[in-house]
């Protein structure tokens, strides 16, 4: 089968147009045929080698984490998906490789497609949309009447991210560029920083929750505008021990992840709030409750750019720039 390819890790170029052997099929597996795939930040983390600790991955493998196609074989065991079925999800977290023609997972990382989404919609939800759940609904527990700061609004996981908090019942604050103020005010953002003319934390105080793909100095700095008791939510980093110890990583990891995580922890404590970092996981229980919402147009995919499967690497290098509002979808059927 065609698929994009890494060799071996680095930061530039790391990723080729090559063919595959057709995946094996086992008991739980669902082998799926794929018709769209989408991008995200961390598929160029993977291919560099920035996240070889935590999602190992032994090349040569396909890149890609977000599917939606057609059922083309069920392993033994399989009983809640059939060949013909139009699915959409993210494979484990050890068998990525959505940039292929076909994948085989796990049933439990998959969910039927939602009927009012096209394949190339479907692609764009599932990553953005788990971490968005698994951060505000799972660990923060948003309740309505809460502030929430989602930072990044115009990105893929923060377009989603505002509308599942919109839906729960937050007031949602969002930081963006003077250029994406009008989309992310569309999408239920009720204040809006604009980040070159604004530091948040100067203007925003007393939230419940931040949400931040951003890292780097990021969650320190969103630590100042929580309130006593709130929560600060990572998902670029950096990783703190109480990950490490759930994700079951080495005495090395866990030292170098206190080390990496002491300032931001530092902070929290000293404001009286809590910092956390969340490695989203695979869950088609999750997309299914999701795949209401959708249906219900309660909340909406937001692409940016359609690429077809041949110019694959020029997707990646698209939101490598930093610039997609939303997410980039790749055709691949």
């Amino acid at each position: 089968m065609k698929a994009f390819i890494v060799d071996r890790y680095r930061k530039k170029d790391a990723v080729r147009a090559g063919e595959m052997p057709e995946p094996e099929v086992g008991d739980d597996d669902v082998l799926v045929q794929i018709h769209a795939a989408s991008v995200n930040p961390v598929d160029l983390k993977v291919a560099s080698g920035e996240f070889k600790l935590l999602l190992p991955h032994k090349p040569p493998f396909a890149l890609g984490h977000d599917l939606a196609g057609v059922v083309v074989r069920v392993g033994s065991r399989v009983q809640r998906f059939a060949p013909g079925d139009e699915v959409y999800g993210q494979p484990d977290q050890d068998r990525i490789g959505t940039f292929a023609e076909l994948i085989a997972t796990h049933q439990d990382s998959l969910a039927h497609k939602p009927k009012s989404l096209t394949m190339e919609e479907a692609a764009a939800i599932p990553m953005a949309a788990l971490t968005s759940w698994q951060a505000l609904v799972e660990r923060a527990n948003l309740q309505k009447g809460q502030k929430v700061l989602i930072h990044a609004g115009s990105g893929g996981v923060g377009t989603f991210a505002i509308q599942l908090a919109k839906y729960l019942g937050a007031t949602v604050a969002t930081t963006t560029s003077t250029k994406n103020v009008d989309l992310v005010k569309s999408l239920g953002a009720d204040v809006v920083v604009d980040y070159k003319h604004a530091d948040f934390e100067t203007v925003l105080h007393d939230y419940d929750v931040v949400l931040d793909p951003l890292g780097g100095k990021n969650p320190e700095k969103s630590l100042v505008v929580v309130r006593p008791g709130g929560k600060v939510i990572g998902i670029a980093g950096p990783p703190e021990p109480d990950f490490a110890k759930e994700a079951g990583l080495n005495w090395f990891l866990r030292l170098a992840m206190t080390a990496l995580s002491y300032r931001v922890r530092k902070q929290a404590k000293r404001q009286n709030a809590s910092y956390s970092f969340l490695l989203m996981r695979p869950a088609g229980g999750q997309l299914r409750e999701i795949s209401a919402l959708l249906d219900a147009g309660i909340v909406r995919p937001v692409i940016d750019r359609v690429f077809p499967f041949e110019s694959t690497k020029e997707a990646l290098a698209y939101v490598e720039t930093g610039r997609a509002k939303g997410k980039v979808v790749i055709k691949v059927r």
